[in-house]
């Protein structure tokens, strides 16, 4: 492997700008560690794109990175797709990108590839939706989620509307490591090769997306009885506050009440130190909100609109944060009661749940005799079960523990905007039979019984704590625990066996004791982290839980 300051050297002699050189030396005088940082490698384009902090060097998100992996892209899709080929660009609120989007499209319509480029900043599900209206070949979204202001990131997704998945994603990422060093990137145009030409898109699918959206109402007439409910909402300084609102209007909803100071879409996310609604710390101000002006319910998304994270009046009236796990069980008893009473069950329609979402979703399922499919962590596993199924079964729902939801085919990853018109929806449902949701909540576990999930994750940074992780991992394989929050183990699944679990092969270990308790255990592929999912269940599954954190958290 190169030494970082040679690649350095050749940085400052190559053909970058004069900017990125001068930030190079600036580097090279002030920060010796942090250079060291951004060159010591390349920033890897993996199966779900690019992710990383902003700055110079290789192992940065920059424009020549970003350059370098759509001119991969394009390069795959040149070698794979017949005939003439386009892509739908997006992007969020953060610093750059803008640019980055910008760069992309320079980059593809130099390749000859058109390009749809949203006017400016939209969500992640509306990139997924607008693939499938123009008939697109694949899109990019421009977003590092909810991370840190410091990031940036970059997702691809294929004509379906969903992201990458096999074979599709290892090919993408063969070609873009092909792409050693910008030179090789197409940023300007090529005498000879005809642009692709870059047309903006806008309003017009904006309107196709809310219109959709607005399709999926299951209880009209409730709304319309309760369309003053009090609606707190939040875009936390992201792209959400341009559709959010105007689909919960659309759908009947007359009181949204906002946080101004969180309505400004700001790539700093300044009264946040985290852009993410599953944290208690960035649904603060949108509860305080709530406590001022009486609402019954908050929503919030993270910067590019996809997850949704909610809060809810207890039976004391306290606004109380709700888990993305509590709020798909009720929100999937709610579409599959509605489903029913409305006679659209039958024996094609299904759900989809991920490995380390609750049980409790599978056994609503159960109880309707709808089929749920356990997929791996990730929304594209769940768009990967919705195109298998085409024209086979109706995808009902799907959802995952981290704070993603989606109902409906036409949007093929989690949707921020789909979720929070229903959980709105839902509310006033739940006021017809005079319950709050979080009374509706307490149904549900009088029903089913308590399920209680927790997500505790250990930081191991750097190679030894890459090591220690692969370690811990080793351990539970050779050695599983034979009892489980004081029940005999009953099984142990490991994803690393295809064979025996029908899944693409993952780093993933899941046990199961003789009560239905688990314990998933999965090293992040994007952290410096190791996770542990407990989920219990029983009138003790709060104890339960205590338990399994003093047993595996170490």
């Amino acid at each position: 492997m190169k030494d970082y300051k040679d690649v350095v050297k050749s940085w400052l002699e190559g053909n970058f700008d004069e900017e990125t050189k001068a930030e190079i030396r600036q580097l090279q005088e002030t920060d010796p560690a942090g250079l060291e940082d951004a060159f010591y490698r390349n920033l890897e384009f993996g199966t779900g794109g690019l992710r990383g902090i902003m700055g110079v060097g290789t192992n940065r998100m920059n424009k020549y990175t970003v350059g370098m992996a759509t001119q991969g892209l394009a390069n795959y899709i040149k070698a794979h797709v017949e005939g003439a080929a386009s892509v739908c660009i997006s992007h969020d609120s953060r610093n750059n990108s803008r640019l980055f989007a910008e760069i992309s499209a320079d980059v593809l319509s130099n390749n000859g590839i058109h390009v749809y480029l949203f006017d400016s900043l939209r969500p992640t599900p509306e990139l997924s939706y607008s693939i499938r209206l123009k008939g697109a070949t694949a899109g990019i979204m421009v977003t590092a989620s909810h991370n840190p202001k410091e990031y940036n990131g970059y997702k691809v997704f294929w004509s379906d509307g969903g992201q990458i998945t096999a074979p599709v994603d290892k090919d993408i990422v063969a070609e873009v490591a092909k792409i050693t060093d910008p030179a090789h990137v197409r940023f300007s145009p090529v005498d000879g090769t005809p642009c692709g030409g870059i047309e903006t898109m806008g309003a017009e699918v904006d309107a196709c997306y809310l219109r959709d959206i607005t399709s999926l109402a299951l209880s009209p007439e409730a709304v319309a009885r309760h369309n003053d409910l009090k609606i707190v909402y939040t875009p936390l300084h992201g792209c959400g506050v341009r559709l959010m609102p105007a689909a919960l209007e659309r759908i009947g909803f007359k009181n949204i009440i906002h946080v101004p100071e969180q309505d400004v879409t700001d790539g700093n996310f300044p009264t946040v130190v985290s852009p993410n609604p599953e944290e208690p710390a960035a649904m603060k101000m949108a509860i305080e909100k709530a406590e001022e002006t009486g609402a019954d319910l908050v929503l919030a998304t993270d910067p590019d609109a996809d997850r949704l994270g909610i809060a809810v009046r207890d039976n004391q009236g306290k606004m109380v944060q709700l888990t993305g796990n509590q709020t798909w069980s009720f929100l999937t008893y709610y579409i599959l009661t509605r489903w029913k009473e409305l006679g659209k069950l039958d024996n094609t329609k299904y759900c989809v749940k991920t490995i380390v979402t609750t049980e409790l979703i599978a056994a609503i399922c159960d109880s309707f005799n709808v089929k749920c499919y356990n997929v791996l962590t990730g929304f594209k596993y769940i768009a990967e079960i919705v195109k298998q199924n085409e024209g086979k079964g109706e995808f009902i729902c799907g959802g995952e523990e981290s704070y993603g939801f989606n109902l409906g085919e036409f949007v093929r990853d989690k949707c921020a905007q789909v979720a929070g018109c229903l959980v709105a929806e839902c509310a006033a449902w739940a006021a017809e039979q005079g319950l709050t949701l979080y009374q509706l909540l307490q149904k549900v576990y009088d029903i089913y019984g308590l399920y209680v999930e927790k997500m505790v994750y250990i930081v191991r940074k750097g190679k030894t704590g890459a090591e220690e992780i692969q370690q811990i991992m080793a351990g539970y394989r050779a050695n599983p625990p034979q009892v489980i929050a004081g029940s005999p183990l009953a099984k142990v699944i490991d994803y690393n066996q295809p064979e025996k679990t029908g899944l693409p092969k993952s780093n993933v270990l899941q046990f199961f004791n003789e009560e239905g308790d688990v314990v998933s255990v999965r090293p992040s592929g994007t952290e410096p982290k190791i996770k542990f999912y407990f989920g219990a269940r029983g009138d003790d599954a709060p104890k339960k839980i205590e338990l399994l954190k003093e047993q595996f958290i170490r």
